[in-house]
């Protein structure tokens, strides 16, 4: 995932989450749990508003919510939380 690569290397690259964010919406549907965790994980790390990234993933959480462990649950409450995104 380049999103998680750039937070976690704390590198800013505004463009380029912009770009991602954009995609990433219309290709939802072919994430896994551990995809969606780590890229709203990536985007509240990097400090990036992504809102419409965020309600996309959340109604596919919701979907497939007993998909995911323990783990991914974990880091998707985290970076709702930490972007300040109030999940629908």
């Amino acid at each position: 995932n380049t999103v998680w690569a750039f937070a976690t290397a704390a590198v800013a690259a505004p463009e380029l989450f912009e770009a991602i964010a954009g995609e990433a919406r219309t290709r939802i549907r072919e994430f896994n749990p551990q995809a969606m965790a780590n890229t709203v994980w990536a985007f509240a790390t990097a400090s990036v508003a992504a809102p419409e990234l965020f309600e996309a993933i959340a109604g596919e959480a919701r979907t497939r919510i007993r998909k995911f462990n323990s783990q991914n649950m974990a880091n998707t409450v985290w970076a709702f939380a930490t972007a300040a995104v109030a999940a629908p």
